[in-house]
């Protein structure tokens, strides 16, 4: 029963993440996501096959040490964004942003967990829900296409270098499904330990937990 709470927490989390890049979108001018119907939170609108329920079962189930999970991408058309120069910046960074949010204010539910009087398992599913919506949106940041901190990347390096790091983008987006294997490899094996000790921290400051104490919670 737990692990069912967790992977809908998931795809509650990866769900409000794209949405929040078809608002963003549709305030900066570009209506594609509004008229494509995806600014819904139903999930069976944005739910993936493969990224929102096969990757995450697997990786729980296999005992990876991680969970995280990807939606079908909202789409948007770049050109008709008002703000040409950070348009798409904006968009890519709603969706950590929202992330940041949720595990924000479900921190803050834990804070006051005295006041609430939370059981212990409620504590235990807001703590998960803190845990993977901070790592959806530091993974989402990592400046590596498709991920989100590519377009965020592309915004702030000179002219010339986001020319040729577009370019480059666009070949890997090109070979989509072999690249995001080949990088969820790599991650497992090189980045995650980096990776939990970043989103530890960040939790700790979100819930006033010490990292033993968050982590005695979830066990």
């Amino acid at each position: 029963m737990a692990e069912l709470v967790i992977i809908v927490a998931l795809i509650f989390s990866i769900v409000l993440h794209e949405v929040a890049h078809g608002y963003a979108a549709n305030w900066l001018g570009d209506p594609t996501a509004r008229l494509s119907g995806r600014l819904t939170v139903n999930p069976l609108v944005h739910l993936d096959p493969l990224g929102s329920v096969v990757v995450p079962a697997l990786l729980f189930f296999s005992g990876a040490g991680f969970l995280f999970g990807w939606a079908k991408p909202v789409p948007y058309n770049p050109y008709n964004l008002t703000n040409q120069k950070w348009g798409e910046a904006i968009v890519a960074a709603a969706g950590p942003l929202t992330n940041l949010m949720l595990a924000f204010i479900f921190a803050m539910f834990m804070r006051m967990s005295g006041i609430l009087g939370l059981s212990v398992s409620v504590m235990e599913l807001f703590g998960y829900i803190v845990f993977i919506n901070i790592l959806l949106a530091l993974f989402n940041l990592i400046p590596i296409p498709p991920l989100d901190g590519s377009k965020v990347l592309i915004a702030l390096l000179p002219f010339g270098v986001a020319i040729k790091y577009k370019e480059m983008t666009t070949w890997i987006e090109r070979n989509g499904i072999l690249i995001m294997f080949a990088f969820i490899f790599i991650f497992i094996q090189f980045l995650w330990p980096y990776m939990f000790v970043a989103v530890l921290f960040v939790t700790s400051l979100f819930t006033g937990l010490s990292p033993e104490m968050f982590m005695s919670l979830l066990v």
